[in-house]
């Protein structure tokens, strides 16, 4: 669909208009921050068997064939939030945007301002021993494996394994985080979902309850998706060019939003 003038206004307006806004993210926001897609052409999954390093299972068996490759693993160090993750932010700072939701473990959300942010996958800014299941800054992790070469690295209490807070395959997702971004679903009146393909479970089921209860639907991606139909506006490229375009419909027009949401 060509991103018409009238079609940001349109989407513009359902922003304004919201009582209940919420966002879900995926890869494809982060992607311009210059974090690869996992799953892509040429992501790590095309180098790493996800089966021997992305499942708990294989982590448990061998942690160290995980580290000696937590080089890849770990790029998000170095990323800096895009101008798609600061347009989020100024909508929640408007008043607008009440959550967001993202797949993504980068922390660029929160980097760029955001601070209603529900991680799904966990997060690497902590490490968590498998032992005595203390949560650490990812700083010690970091320390101790590429300083001190522990490999792999272990919890100074308890002599467990220590592993990056994010999900592995095989794992659960956090119950807090799920149960949260499902009941946003349910209140929301509006759903604006950027850099997610939504082919992944359960996150492609969030937009689908916000559906069934009664929210507009908008989608920012480079690539189709299975909910496009069920959209009210489909916008299709980059999200650091189209999700700041929208923010400053929003600013044009709707002078007061702040006062009005907050």
């Amino acid at each position: 669909m060509k991103m018409g003038e009238k079609e940001l206004q349109d989407a513009a307006r359902l922003l304004i208009d919201s009582r209940h806004a919420i966002a879900l993210t995926g890869a494809g926001i982060s992607t311009e921050s210059g974090i690869p897609d996992f799953r892509s052409p040429g992501g790590i999954w095309s180098r790493y068997d996800p089966n021997e390093f992305g499942t708990i299972s294989s982590f448990m068996e061998n942690p160290t064939r995980f580290y000696e490759a937590a080089g890849e693993f770990l790029s998000v160090f170095t990323a800096d939030p895009n101008q798609g993750h600061k347009a989020l932010a100024e909508l929640e700072e408007m008043g607008i945007l009440k959550a967001t939701i993202t797949q993504n473990i980068d922390g660029l959300h929160q980097a760029a301002g955001s601070r209603k942010v529900i991680e799904l996958h966990g997060n690497l800014r902590e490490a968590k021993c498998l032992g005595c299941y203390a949560v650490f800054p990812i700083a010690i992790l970091a320390e101790k494996t590429l300083q001190k070469g522990e490999i792999p690295p272990r919890c100074d209490r308890c002599g467990g394994i220590l592993k990056p807070n994010v999900v592995f395959f095989g794992e659960q997702l956090p119950k807090e985080a799920l149960e949260s971004a499902f009941e946003h679903a349910k209140r929301c009146d509006l759903m604006l979902v950027a850099g997610s393909s939504l082919a992944v479970s359960p996150a492609n089921l969030i937009p689908m309850v916000a559906r069934e209860a009664g929210a507009e639907l908008i989608i920012v991606n480079a690539e189709s998706t299975h909910m496009d139909t069920l959209a009210s506006h489909v916008f299709r490229g980059k999200t650091g060019v189209i999700l700041p375009k929208l923010v400053e419909e929003v600013r044009k027009l709707g002078s007061g939003t702040e006062e009005k949401k907050y």
